[in-house]
């Protein structure tokens, strides 16, 4: 049976039977309960471990064995359990409003619209609150389609947005759309800027970025009804585009009166250095936000947008139960409030360049390293074969994860060979010595 890797390890892999049966006959219990009730999924089921606790930026399996943890999905940026979130929640609950029913409002959702405008770029200030990133990315597309009367989209290959139809239409991964028929009409999709492989063998930055705005130009050329161009700012891979890709894709949105929606899902609320990784950029006219939004205890996601869009008063984009969750709003209150507070966001932009230092150190003493990319304590190690000839090294990198894991360093592998670093944007300087620590000695013991 063949696994897509674009969006994780396989979880059917020798390798990982090996791991788990190394754990504790307790685990593989539990693991083995979990396999006989839940559905089985690529990516998610059967599980690598049991946790017991997630604290910080570690996890704790039910033996007691604690990892540093680099992925987290994306809901960690103001730590695991964090106590303040936590007691922000418990003093909504012991307040008798976990729930506000639709047509009415309440305090933590105003006060959580209100310093999420406070804190965004300039311009975008209308907020619209929903359970999930899926269902964000729906409404963010609503809107555009709604607005503009047009109901094509432009997206990007190898994308992720969410499993909703529309989202998982607009998304470029085969994974999430393979099997499911006709999936929604007039998602068009071009190639995201790689500058390590783009496959024109071009070196300057501009003259890459032309090869892939050219595409976007072929598509708009023979679609004037195209309503949005949706993408993350920067990819979850992370491949980071230049400020005049994105400047230029901006240009084209505004001549052809395109909304512009960067799904900041996972890069938003701190983890590139700023508040948001449009800030890098441009300014969308949608921005889209979920993951650590729910503080890392309750799913929530949501958009920001203009005042000039708040024009659809006689239509319902979202019209969620949980719209205006008082309980979830003041999860992601107490997030924002406490990575504010604690200065997360230029924590990940110091502790993200001593990373990105260590690891070129790294690089130049091992050539498996191919690419270093990222910004913040967003940051990607692509992995070769060969620098040259840029040939993925898929088994060595599943092999890398294996190790740095029984280390006590957890991350994620995406497309196969990239190795994800994202973790909470809490850690100190101990903590990303020992994921260096831990890659080196994965380097240094493992042969490709």
């Amino acid at each position: 049976m063949k696994v897509s890797k674009e969006q994780g390890d396989s979880n059917i892999s020798e390798i990982r039977d090996s791991y788990v049966r190394d754990l504790g006959e307790d685990i593989r219990y539990w693991i083995e309960e979990d396999a006989r009730y839940f559905l089985h999924q690529a990516l998610s089921t059967p599980v690598m471990n049991i946790l017991a606790k997630t604290q910080g930026a570690y996890i704790e399996d039910l033996q007691g064995k604690k990892y540093l943890d680099l992925h987290g999905n994306g809901v960690h940026n103001a730590g695991f359990s964090n106590p303040e979130v936590i007691r922000a929640v418990i003093k909504q609950l012991e307040d008798g409003l976990a729930f506000t029913p639709r047509r009415y409002s309440n305090l933590p959702a105003i006060k959580l619209a209100r310093k999420l405008v406070d804190i965004s770029p300039e311009g975008l200030n209308r907020v619209l609150f929903c359970p999930g990133g899926s269902e964000a990315i729906e409404m963010a597309v609503t809107l555009a389609k709604q607005f503009t009367g047009r109901w094509k989209t432009l997206s990007y290959w190898d994308s992720y947005h969410g499993n909703g139809f529309q989202s998982s239409s607009i998304g470029g991964e085969e994974h999430f759309s393979t099997g499911q028929g006709p999936m929604v009409p007039g998602a068009f999709h071009v190639e995201f800027p790689n500058y390590y492989r783009n496959p024109w063998g071009l070196e300057h930055v501009e003259d890459i970025d032309e090869q892939y705005l050219r595409q976007i130009d072929v598509i708009l050329k023979r679609n004037p009804d195209v309503a949005a161009i949706i993408g993350e700012p920067i990819s979850s891979t992370p491949v980071v585009p230049s400020i005049h890709y994105w400047q230029q894709v901006k240009v084209r949105c505004e001549k052809h009166g395109i909304f512009l929606i960067f799904d900041e899902i996972i890069e938003g609320l701190g983890r590139t250095g700023k508040w948001f990784a449009s800030e890098h950029y441009v300014t969308p006219d949608v921005l889209v936000l979920g993951k650590s939004l729910g503080g890392g205890l309750l799913p929530f996601a949501g958009i920001i947008t203009k005042e000039e869009y708040n024009t659809l008063q006689h239509r319902s984009i979202g019209h969620y139960t949980h719209e205006k969750n008082p309980l979830c709003s003041a999860a992601g209150l107490a997030a924002i409030e406490y990575i504010e507070a604690h200065s997360l966001a230029e924590n990940a932009n110091q502790l993200g360049q001593y990373l990105k230092g260590r690891l070129f150190e790294l690089k130049e003493q091992f050539p498996v390293i191919g690419n270093i990319a990222g910004k913040g304590l967003h940051l990607g190690i692509d992995l070769v074969k060969d620098p040259l000839t840029k040939e993925r090294a898929t088994d060595y990198a599943e092999r890398v994860m294996y190790y740095c894991l029984r280390q006590g360093v957890a991350f994620k592998v995406i497309e196969g060979n990239i190795l994800t670093l994202r973790p909470a944007l809490t850690i100190c300087k101990d903590d990303a010595d020992l994921i260096i620590e831990s890659l080196e000695n994965a380097f240094s013991t493992l042969t490709l």
